[in-house]
């Protein structure tokens, strides 16, 4: 056993020096002890122990120090203890809070009866004086304690400022390479009106957390002072960097609070404010015990805080372009949704058709951790309780929703989007499948997009609580400005994509790079002919603009065109229904499957008009009718067309070549190749039968539709829609129907000239006195 030994210095006869005092170590007595200390005394008591705080354990010890005269020693009344050099003018016992005179008094005591409360000093270190007057009676036996220190000393990793107010900030925090802070409540004497404080200060961006890990409230047991009102001593958190009554998150009271043990308070900027206050003092440290922890949070937001909500930001357009995101850097988030409710972040994307009218948002990691305590499944990624990321248009393809009540601009609530499986649902089993290698890309049908974290509360804190790594990481961009007019071209017959958006030249100003993005909705059981009317590059850099065509549901694009090999574009094959038909249906990351079914192209490059520039027009072509072999369905041919046109197949004008393609009337010499270039002959196939139902029906259209005459003598199968006899026919055909017009027009033209004689000779009449008088 080791033993320790404590060094005692006598000096004189009641002058010592104790060392490294430990308790039960320690004996300080007055001289003579127990029994009657002589007079006329001057003693000094040098006071030290290895480690703060010093304690004089003198409760409930024996306490006879008096000296007060009394002509009658039978009768001398007995004072109770009492401090302050007033009220002890002849024996007394003063302590400091220090090594010598020269420190801070704690106190001068003298009467008899129990100590009523040891003393606490702030330091290793107590000097106490005994001084018995030269005259008085021999009746008092002085005092006795013991000496030790008291465990409540924690070195806060910050810089102390004065007696007992501290800067403890993020920097000192990351120095000492702790991740919480720590500070106690005053464990040490203080005189009356004392307020001890606390400044907690992170970084820019930061938040604050403080809590209790334990925390007791007592009543006010050894004041220097005594206060009989509430309040008497407290302790006040502030939600700011200085004492702001507007902005206090709670005070403690010893009269009336209730300790909030393991509570979050968090504040909303990087700093929070502590402050104790005492009316009373104290000899032994504070009423309100509690041992605090505090840290930081990187609370930097990627857009705007949604107030109220933990985490939820909306992202606009016209604060900022593009950027990245992130799952919460505040991990608090994840400890603090309320009993039973999961956590949720929901990232709005929106944006405004005069600036941008899409978002591009790609997912580049989803990390989720497995469940902890229950293992869960994540097959249905909507229904299971998992971990997830959903992603949703609160506006389906930017439009308003059709209700049992009516036309709304109510966007889709998150509930309705998972009961119809709308949008996109990743949870820990596409861990694998999303990477920055291959990321996941969504792009937003209309002005708005939404993205919102879900975790389990169930193990929320427990698997993210300070965990660094991000649950999802992702980027967004806001594409498809002005210049590139329309985003979705509803489903036509016909009808044309022009880049640069010549309406929006003269009130936007073009950015350096622009990206476009149109979706062509298409009909089921149509082809489509895409075809380039004009385009122009100013170089064969592909930098200065790159057309891409994608089909529905397909990654890689159709066609891909730029400056080096703009002639691919020159003659495109119609797309058939087999071709767009094409949908991903089991791939569970397919957003909006009932709307895959159009056409993206998609346009990067130069802004500047200048610099690209085109027009494609587009075409829905029908079918001859046909048979389920593939072979005419000679005897609907051989009907007249009646029976054709009745069942919507609209067939007026059958196209060169052998698909046997077909448009309506209206698209027959309307300025634009609508019928594709596919002449290379008949399909060897065809049968005699097939090849006169197919000549005798168009022989039959051209007749009702008034051009037979015009193209007699060229063979039917060799005419396209915009053919100059063809169409020269046309206008001489219609020009007969235009005389009426035309008589109206001029009749219109005659009133309008008369009315405009009539208002002139009103209005340069010459003006009457009273007229010319007025003054306006």
């Amino acid at each position: 056993m080791r033993q320790l030994f404590i060094i005692t210095f006598y000096r004189s006869y009641c002058e010592r020096v104790f060392r490294d005092c430990r308790l039960q170590t320690c004996y300080v007595q007055s001289a003579a002890y127990p029994g009657v200390y002589p007079r006329n005394l001057h003693c000094r008591y040098h006071l030290n122990t290895r480690l703060p705080y010093i304690k004089l354990y003198i409760e409930n010890e024996e306490f006879n120090i008096d000296g007060q005269r009394c002509e009658n020693i039978m009768t001398c009344p007995m004072r109770p203890i009492t401090s302050g050099s007033e009220n002890c003018p002849y024996d007394y016992i003063r302590i400091y809070d220090g090594k010598d005179e020269s420190a801070s008094v704690i106190g001068t005591f003298c009467g008899m009866g129990k100590f009523p409360y040891s003393i606490i000093g702030t330091s290793q270190d107590l000097f106490v004086e005994f001084v018995s007057s030269p005259a008085g009676p021999l009746l008092n036996t002085g005092f006795h304690f013991n000496v030790g220190n008291w465990p409540g000393h924690v070195e806060a990793p910050g810089s102390k400022i004065g007696n007992c107010d501290w800067l403890l900030t993020a920097e000192s925090l990351k120095k000492s390479g702790d991740t919480e802070g720590i500070f106690l409540s005053v464990a040490h004497w203080y005189p009356p009106h004392t307020s001890c404080t606390y400044l907690m200060q992170g970084f820019p961006g930061q938040v604050v957390r403080l809590y209790f890990p334990s925390f007791r409230i007592n009543r006010i047991e050894s004041p220097i002072s005594p206060f009989t009102g509430d309040c008497g001593e407290s302790l006040t958190l502030y939600d700011a960097p200085r004492p702001d009554d507007a902005k206090i998150i709670k005070t403690f009271c010893d009269t009336f609070s209730r300790p909030m043990e393991k509570h979050d308070f968090v504040s909303t900027g990087n700093a929070m404010f502590v402050r104790f206050e005492s009316k009373t003092g104290s000899y032994s440290g504070s009423s309100l015990y509690y041992w605090a922890h505090y840290d930081f949070f990187n609370n930097t937001r990627f857009g705007e805080p949604v107030a109220g909500t933990a985490c939820d930001e909306v992202i606009a357009s016209w604060k900022q372009r593009a950027g990245r995101l992130r799952s919460p850097l505040n991990t608090l988030v994840y400890k603090q949704a309320p009993p039973g409710e999961d956590v949720h972040c929901l990232y709005r994307f929106v944006t405004d058709k005069r600036i941008y009218a899409r978002v591009i948002l790609t997912i580049l990691s989803v990390n989720f951790k497995e469940h902890p305590y229950t293992p869960v499944s994540c097959q249905n990624c909507y229904e299971d309780r998992a971990d997830k990321l959903i992603i949703w248009e609160p506006f389906p393809g930017g439009k308003t929703t059709n209700t049992s009540i009516g036309i709304t601009t109510t966007p889709l609530p998150l509930h309705l989007a998972v009961q119809r499986s709308l949008g996109s649902c990743l949870c820990a089993k596409h861990s694998n499948s999303v990477s920055r290698a291959r990321p996941y890309r969504v792009v937003s049908s209309g002005e708005t997009l939404n993205l919102q974290l879900i975790v389990d509360n169930a193990h929320a804190a427990a698997s993210y609580f300070k965990n660094p790594s991000p649950l999802f990481e992702a980027r967004y961009e806001f594409v498809h400005g002005p210049l590139c007019g329309p985003p979705v071209l509803a489903a036509a017959l016909e009808g044309e994509i022009v880049y640069p958006h010549l309406e929006a030249l003269g009130y936007t100003e073009p950015p350096k790079r622009i990206q476009c993005i149109w979706d062509l909705e298409i009909e089921e059981k149509r082809d489509i002919w895409l075809h380039f009317d004009s385009i122009k590059f100013a170089s064969r850099h592909c930098d200065d603009g790159n057309i891409q065509i994608y089909l529905p549901g397909r990654i890689e694009p159709y066609l891909s065109v730029c400056g080096e090999n703009v002639s691919f574009a020159r003659e495109l094959p119609p797309l058939s229904a087999v071709e767009l038909g094409f949908e991903s249906l089991d791939d569970p990351l397919v957003m909006d499957k009932d709307k895959t079914r159009s056409i993206r192209i998609v346009f990067i490059g130069s802004a500047s008009p200048a610099r690209a520039s085109f027009k494609i027009a587009w075409t829905g072509l029908f079918h001859l009718p046909k048979n389920s072999d593939g072979t005419l369905m000679t005897s609907r041919l051989t009907e007249g067309g009646s029976a054709i046109i009745d069942s919507g197949h609209a067939c007026d004008f059958i196209c060169p070549g052998e698909e046997a393609l077909c448009i309506p009337a209206r698209l027959i010499c309307n300025g634009v190749i609508n019928c594709p270039n596919v002449t290379s002959g008949e399909r060897k196939f065809w049968t005699d039968e097939e090849k006169r139902a197919r000549e005798a029906y168009s022989e039959h259209s051209l007749r009702r539709l008034g051009y037979l005459d015009a193209v007699s003598g060229i063979p039917l199968g060799q005419i396209h829609d915009e053919a100059p006899e063809l169409c020269a026919g046309a206008r001489s055909a219609g020009g007969g129907d235009w005389l009426a017009p035309a008589l109206g027009a001029g009749l219109a033209i005659a009133i309008g000239v008369c009315a405009l004689a009539a208002a002139w000779r009103l209005c340069c009449r010459k003006r009457s006195p009273d007229e010319e008088s007025l003054d306006y």
